[in-house]
């Protein structure tokens, strides 16, 4: 391995930004916040992680291209364009946090969020087994705190000790596949090891190797059977630890894995068509796509939490973005990382319209959201932009999201193929979908507020992270030729 640290250290300037930014917070709130109160703790906290964010941002635009390290990173357009993509929605989660009830230790919580994006950047780029594991526990690590962070509720308890319990499981999973993989192969480098499986004869090791890294990954994306732990983390956790579990973590994941699956194991991919597991992971996927369709859009249905609602959404969305990874190889990591992105954006401000509503009374159950449009007629605004968008209405940018991704599955074998099914079946779950989306458009446009219900003040750093992000929705959705031409 040719192992130039100034050309790491070039690389990794963003993530040495997200880190430094953490510890510069740590180290004023020690020292000049002392003097302050909770609330402008927080503001010095958040401004201070927004600037290293946007530092990072401009960092991972002008870094380096290609392999790094010997290959232990790859900066091509994925990576580039993933990197950018998680740091702009962990700009948008640090929004959302100023709206959010002050948590006991702010600088704490930001720090967190930044050592967390520090992990997803890694993850969008590194081609090693063993970094590959070192940046996704750093990142599932930050995630497991955060959900747990406000320590004064039993339901952060109890979701950050979920989300730690399954998430250490799901590790153990991981590392086992690849130590199988590493003994398979005789390789930690995903390219390498590509070339010597595609070489090899199917093995059971093989086999059991990958259907536990496909268990790994379908816990990390939420998809199922695997997703039991993301009700609980969603309804429980923090606001704006929930708004960054559901995007920039998703979006990070989905690259993460379209990678390894593809770069690592793309010759024990196997046909789709095929219904046998022993022909390669692609079949396994599958099901699992299906599965998180039906059961997240099923589950959905019977929701009263507005936030147990997101989470059953986002199960369902995991497995549409499963259909873009089966379809990367034939027509690239545009698909999936355009419907990735934008879904994180919608989802970041739903969560924000929540944390914003909160301040004036509880917003746990959908019925809480009743006469939002006489209330604050922003937060009404911006909440339908971001629903109808999860929902794939046009001109939003969730329509050209899920057509890209059903289109590229279609690509797979037709609609005759089992790939064309389970783009039907998208479809058709997609209409269900629908329904229940509309169900909280309904209360928060149509239904008359309760008698004691009072206006709603909306912060001004809320205000613009809402504004922004419904923007983004509408400028992405008629002109999505600007993510996609980052590829």
């Amino acid at each position: 391995m040719n192992t130039n640290y100034t050309e790491l250290f070039f690389a990794l300037r963003p993530e040495a930004f997200l880190v430094a930014g953490a510890l510069a917070v740590l180290g004023l709130d020690l020292s000049i916040g002392r003097r302050l109160d909770d609330a402008q703790r927080l503001t010095q906290a958040l401004a201070v992680g927004a600037f290293s964010v946007l530092c990072a941002c401009a960092l991972a635009w002008a870094g380096p291209r290609g392999a790094v390290f010997g290959g232990a990173f790859m900066f091509d357009r994925f990576a580039v364009a993933t990197r950018l993509g998680v740091l702009a929605l962990t700009l948008l989660v640090l929004g959302v946090a100023s709206a959010a009830r002050s948590p006991r230790n702010s600088a704490e919580f930001v720090a967190v969020i930044l050592f967390a994006a520090t992990g997803f950047t890694l993850m969008a780029a590194v081609q090693q087994l063993l970094l590959s594991f070192l940046a996704l526990e750093l990142a599932s690590l930050s995630l497991y705190v955060l959900a747990g962070f406000d320590k004064g509720r039993p339901e952060s308890s109890e979701a950050g000790l979920k989300y730690f319990l399954f998430g250490g499981m799901a590790a153990a999973f991981l590392l086992f596949g690849f130590s199988l993989v590493y003994g398979i192969a005789g390789s930690i480098d995903l390219p390498e090891i590509g070339t010597r499986i595609s070489m090899l004869p199917h093995s059971p090791l093989l086999a059991v190797a990958l259907a536990m890294i496909l268990v790994a990954l379908g816990f990390k994306l939420a998809a199922a059977p695997f997703h039991l732990w993301a009700p609980d983390v969603y309804e429980g956790a923090p606001t704006a630890s929930a708004a960054l579990v559901a995007s920039a973590s998703k979006l990070a994941g989905i690259t993460f894995f379209t990678r390894l699956l593809w770069v690592g194991f793309g010759g024990a991919a196997g046909d789709v068509s095929s219904l046998s597991a022993a022909s390669g992971w692609l079949p396994g996927l599958a099901a699992i796509a299906a599965l998180s369709m039906l059961i997240g859009n099923f589950g959905a249905l019977a929701q009263q939490s507005i936030r147990r609602l997101l989470a059953y959404s986002a199960i369902a969305h995991s497995g549409a973005l499963l259909l873009g990874v089966m379809a990367a190889a034939r027509v690239g990591a545009a698909p999936v990382f355009y419907y990735a992105a934008t879904y994180g954006i919608a989802t970041v401000g739903a969560f924000g319209v929540i944390a914003v509503a909160e301040r004036s009374g509880p917003c746990q159950r959908i019925s809480d959201l009743a006469g939002l449009y006489r209330r604050s007629p922003l937060l009404a605004g911006c909440l339908a932009v971001f629903i109808l968008s999860l929902a794939g209405i046009p001109p939003l940018a969730g329509f050209y999201g899920k057509f890209a991704v059903f289109a590229a599955a279609l690509q797979l074998g037709g609609l005759a193929g089992p790939a064309g099914w389970l783009a039907v079946m998208a479809i058709g779950l997609s209409a269900l979908a629908l329904y229940y989306y509309l169900i909280v458009l309904k209360q928060a446009l149509v239904t008359a507020p309760a008698g004691d219900a009072k206006p709603i003040a909306v912060p001004v750093a809320a205000g613009v992270t809402l504004v922004a992000a419904a923007a983004l929705i509408l400028l992405f959705g008629v002109r999505p030729s600007l993510l996609l031409d980052l590829f």
